[in-house]
């Protein structure tokens, strides 16, 4: 597991920045339904989506919560008074404060599928009625797009999945949620070249292959051999879904 408190100065740079982020928004805005009066981003790390759904809805406040302190100093600086450190699975808001709740890239992460439920039912429990969930799902399956490294890595061992789309509609659905759509947008940067792989690998990204084991050597060698080193490989794509809660 990536340690993100060291992540957070290089995290933008190396993760497609502002073109992937106005993509993320742009895609959890077309879910948000127009005259939401309030959004709670969860997990919102650097803040650099967390800003561009600020700017793009006049008179809609946006509050962004992350537990790594590094995360949220970051993004303290781009949305100043509008950011608060706290745990997705304990939000420190009340019932029915918000419009709209929003979890982009953060369910894959969680320990397990209670974490997973904790963190929805706590998105629920913010939302009003009426309001909106969105959150990010399969963020594993849409880094695959086929590509020579997908081949090599296909054979290390299976990560738990915790963010399938058919999972995360079943927790939803335990706090009352019910389906209000779907989205996609492009990870524009993210698309793996050999040599990032090799030092994503080396840096702890692939959670079952742990940096110095003799397995992840193996992968980083298989890696090396293959040609255009330095060529970015397609985009991920990922997708969304959105939830209402019904009033």
């Amino acid at each position: 597991m990536l340690d993100y408190d060291k992540e957070a100065e290089r995290y933008d740079a190396s993760r497609g920045g502002e073109p992937r982020a106005a993509a993320a928004a742009d895609a959890v805005l077309g879910l948000v339904p127009e005259g939401t009066r309030g959004l709670l981003d969860v997990a919102c790390g650097t803040g650099i989506v967390t800003r561009r759904l600020a700017a793009a809805r006049a008179g809609m406040r946006v509050i962004g919560v992350d537990l790594t302190p590094a995360m949220a100093r970051q993004a303290a600086a781009r949305l100043p008074g509008a950011v608060v450190r706290a745990d997705s699975r304990r939000l420190p808001f009340r019932d029915g404060e918000f419009g709209a709740v929003c979890t982009v890239w953060l369910l894959h992460l969680a320990d397990g599928p209670a974490d997973v439920r904790a963190v929805v039912g706590e998105c629920a429990r913010v939302l009003r009625p009426g309001g909106v969930y969105v959150t990010t799902v399969d963020k594993a399956a849409s880094h695959n797009v086929g590509s020579d490294i997908d081949v090599v890595l296909s054979t290390r061992p299976p990560s738990p999945v915790r963010d399938a789309a058919a999972d995360v509609e079943a927790h939803a659905a335990a706090h009352g949620l019910v389906p209000a759509g779907r989205g996609r947008f492009t990870g524009h940067g993210q698309g793996r070249s050999p040599r990032r792989t090799i030092a994503d690998l080396h840096r702890g990204w692939f959670v079952t292959l742990p940096p110095g084991e003799p397995l992840a050597e193996e992968y980083a060698e298989r890696l090396a051999r293959l040609p255009d080193q330095d060529r970015p490989r397609p985009d991920p794509v990922f997708s969304l879904r959105a939830f209402r809660k019904p009033g």
